[in-house]
């Protein structure tokens, strides 16, 4: 390792240095912890007892070599700070660490795994003019194992299951919530002790790469959260690492963030180099197809806070960070999660941009959620809120979700969101669905939306799959099933960045609700109609430039998938009308259509 590199913060690959590594017979421990006063090692391969390491010069580098440590040994840091006091530590840099409560690292090498992805890897893309539809997940409370004591099944046997049910569903990607080591089952794993560790409540590293290395050979991407921007505070972790803040903040103001946790100084070059060589490694090392990063709004702003101005140096180091992250993987994904306004966030750092390829949308999604959580007879007031988000929409590359933070903390789950009772619930989220998928943008929906989960989601929880046993659960599932496979075949709906895809064929029937939407190749058309009033509308005519042929797609009334109509009765008639054709249709209450309309010549 260059250590000046270090010291200038321009590492993306510390950690093939820093931890535990095997060097010829022996293994070498590396630690950085430049105010120390002195540090020993401690584990298995010495019985616990302190053997002191030797730092290099003035460096801040302290080194250790034992001809006694093997892997799946135990170690930690005991390192005595400038005032002598000392406090154990696990390794910042370690890739593997106990169970909680646990808090030793552990000897491992992650070198051994073979991936069989090869055809994957050299096909990938970060999905610019692909169909992406992601599933959102948390690997602990998917499905849950009666015969283990914490109910998690290991990484491969939830791949397992995993892969048959997202090509079943039609989902290209799946999102996993943060698998490095974390010691609250209840942070869901956005505050962090281990950021090289992935959490040993599923399994070891090679098994999180066949994990990876399943989901490939099936033709699905796998995504992980990554946190950047604040780290767990028990004290065996980062904080005052070396006797001081050293990965954190030295006062409250900044360096406490709101859920209880340390802020990253990202000013530090070394912090850069470790939050950099963290997301390169899953990249690199485990093979996940794209990071998407957690809390960047209290990147680009000091503790998220507008009037508190732009944090430059944060800005600075996200800058460099996703650019030397995408030198090195050019087809991964970097997703940002963001609700500022801030510009140029999925503009190449070149221009001047952020750097990501992607930013959640997390306006349209409070947007169409109040929508639909609204009685009908507000809905023409505010029609609106539904027209919005294509104001904005060309200034990034959205993304649109429904995530995890949707479904919970008294939130009501997606389904319960719909105004109305248990039973108007439905055809209002079929809609809302169908309007998702033919709104540009590239798509998240989080586990338990796909069938209409009542209760609020819960990491100590399965996903109640029993649910599915209900007629109308289960119609909906397969609804969401043939909703994904027409996203997914349909080309039109993959060019979501370019102006000329997308058109809004009505967007001023606001007494009635009704909003027309196309999605456009160069030989055919995607409508999308929608009545989103508790009453039907009669008779509803649009023209279309040019003569087309017609075919529907989808209908949300229709009777197997909870609807009241018998498939093809949708009552929808298209005519020539000059040189255009006029299409006239009966909407009923809280229905969408999908027509594909074809150019004649």
């Amino acid at each position: 390792m260059n250590r000046q590199d270090f010291y200038d913060g321009k590492l993306f690959d510390a950690y093939r240095y820093m931890g535990a590594h095997k060097d010829g017979d022996k293994i070498r421990f590396v630690t950085y912890a430049p105010r120390a006063s002195r540090i020993s090692i401690i584990g298995e391969f010495n019985n616990w007892n302190e053997e002191f390491m030797e730092q290099d010069a003035q460096s801040g580098f302290f080194l250790f070599y034992s001809d006694k440590a093997k892997e799946g040994q135990m170690y930690k840091y005991c390192i005595y700070g400038p005032d002598g006091n000392r406090q154990e530590h696990c390794d910042p840099y370690g890739f593997e660490m106990e169970l909680r409560p646990g808090a030793c690292s552990i000897i491992r090498d992650i070198t051994t795994y073979r991936f069989n992805d090869r055809s994957w890897m050299q096909m990938r893309s970060a999905g610019m003019e692909d169909a992406i539809n992601i599933y959102e997940m948390h690997m602990g409370s998917w499905r849950m194992n009666k015969k283990d004591e914490n109910g998690w099944y290991q990484y491969d046997e939830i791949a397992k299951m995993l892969v048959p049910y997202l090509k079943q569903n039609n989902y290209t990607h799946v999102e996993l919530m943060p698998l490095s080591e974390h010691p609250f089952d209840g942070s869901w794993g956005y505050q962090n002790t281990g950021f090289f560790a992935p959490t040993k409540r599923y399994g070891t590293s090679d098994k999180l790469m066949k994990f990876v290395d399943m989901m490939h050979q099936a033709g699905i991407g796998v995504i992980m959260d990554f946190v950047p921007v604040h780290f767990a505070v028990d004290g065996y972790g980062l904080k005052l690492y070396d006797g001081t803040p050293l990965y954190e903040y030295d006062n409250k103001d900044t360096g406490e963030s709101e859920w209880g946790s340390c802020n990253f100084i990202h000013s530090r070059r070394e912090v850069q180099c470790f939050l950099q060589s963290a997301a390169n490694y899953w990249l690199e090392e485990y093979h996940f197809d794209g990071i998407r990063m957690d809390a960047v709004s209290r990147l680009i702003y000091w503790q998220g806070d507008e009037s508190r101005g732009v944090n430059d140096t944060a800005i600075d180091f996200l800058k460099a960070f996703n650019l030397g992250l995408k030198q090195r993987h050019p087809t991964a994904m970097l997703i940002a999660e963001d609700s500022t306004a801030y510009p140029g966030v999925t503009e190449p750092v070149w221009k001047g941009g952020l750097g990501f390829d992607y930013k959640w949308d997390l306006g349209w999604m409070h947007d169409t959620l109040e929508y639909f959580q609204t009685g009908p007879e507000y809905r023409s007031r505010d029609y609106h809120k539904l027209t919005f988000s294509m104001v904005y929409f060309w200034n990034e590359r959205y993304m649109l979700e429904y995530c995890h933070d949707e479904v919970v903390h008294g939130k009501a789950t997606i389904l319960q969101k719909m105004y109305g009772d248990y039973e108007d619930k439905f055809p209002q989220a079929r809609a809302m669905y169908m309007y998702m998928m033919i709104h540009p943008g590239k798509k998240l929906n989080f586990m338990g939306n796909e069938f209409g989960q009542i209760r609020e989601w819960s990491e100590a929880q399965e996903q109640d799959w029993m649910i599915l046993k209900y007629p109308i659960h289960d119609a909906f599932h397969k609804y969401m099933v043939k909703l994904n496979d027409i996203y997914k075949k349909e080309k039109a709906f993959h060019y979501d960045y370019h102006r000329e895809n997308f058109e809004w064929l009505d967007c001023h029937q606001e007494e009635r609700c009704i909003y027309a939407i196309g999605r456009k190749t160069a030989d055919h058309m995607i409508v999308g109609i929608f009545n989103f009033s508790d009453k039907e509308q009669k008779d509803y005519k649009l023209t279309i430039k040019g003569h087309h042929t017609r075919r529907t797609l989808l209908h949300t009334e229709w009777e197997q998938y909870g609807g009241t109509m018998k498939k093809r009765k949708e009552n929808i008639h298209l005519k020539k009308k000059g040189k255009d054709s006029e299409l006239t249709i009966t909407l009923p209450r809280y229905s969408g259509v999908l027509l594909k309309l074809t150019k004649k010549e």
